[in-house]
């Protein structure tokens, strides 16, 4: 298991969409699982353009 975020936001959104599409089924739930700051995935993907949507359950 990675212990940490990747820090290329784009590498960052193609895990993070990944684990959401196969794993999770809200960003809370990988979250908490994974023991990530939501918070620093927000703010990490927004600089690139990309919002979390909860109804698809992905960043776009």
């Amino acid at each position: 298991m990675i212990d940490t975020l990747p820090k290329d936001p784009i590498i960052l959104l193609s895990f993070i969409n990944t684990k959401l599409r196969d794993n999770y089924s809200s960003l809370d739930e990988l979250c908490d699982d994974m023991n990530f700051d939501k918070s620093e995935i927000l703010t990490s993907l927004a600089s690139v353009g990309y919002t979390y949507s909860t109804e698809l359950n992905k960043f776009i």
